[in-house]
């Protein structure tokens, strides 16, 4: 049974906020989430700014019910990129594979992956996960972790269904 995934894509970057430069990240990814049987649920562009970041992640993955929010920019080692700091501040486990994955296999194309900070985890039944700005090495990091995202998202709702129905028909005695 296929499932269409809701899914939260931020921009951050300074720039892009205060219109100054045209976002191309967060469209792209748009577009990549539509191919993997996703609806863009939420878009949003926020500044380089742990706080804003944070506020932007929680309402997402809290308020709005994502099942997946990608971030786009700020991974990298400029003291604005700030964006591995916001999510490791919202996320409850991490989930170190998935950025892992993406620096090796794009270290294949580019030995400029190590340089990623991106990082991935889990808030409540959330998947976050961090990609670099650049719009080459997001078609890159969507390739390699595009088949283990229907997977990991499908755990993350069934251990919340299961939760739903195991508090239902759990009884204090």
């Amino acid at each position: 049974m296929s499932h269409v995934w809701r899914v939260g894509v931020v921009t951050v970057s300074d720039r892009c906020a205060k219109g100054e430069r045209k976002d191309e990240a967060g469209p792209l990814l748009k577009e990549r989430v539509k191919r993997m049987d996703g609806e863009v649920s939420e878009y949003t562009v926020v500044p380089d700014e742990v706080d804003a970041i944070e506020r932007t992640l929680i309402t997402l993955a809290d308020a709005e019910q994502c099942d997946l929010v990608i971030t786009t920019g700020g991974t990298g080692f400029a003291l604005r990129d700030v964006t591995p700091e916001a999510t490791k501040r919202v996320i409850r486990r991490n989930v170190p594979g998935i950025p892992e994955m993406m620096r090796m296999e794009t270290r294949k194309k580019t030995i400029m992956s190590a340089l990623s900070r991106s990082v991935a985890g889990i808030r409540g039944r959330t998947l976050i996960v961090n990609f670099p700005g650049n719009p080459q090495a997001i078609e890159e990091c969507f390739d390699v972790i595009e088949p283990l995202l229907p997977h990991a998202l499908h755990l993350l709702r069934q251990n919340v269904d299961h939760d739903v129905s195991e508090n239902a028909t759990r009884t204090d005695g």
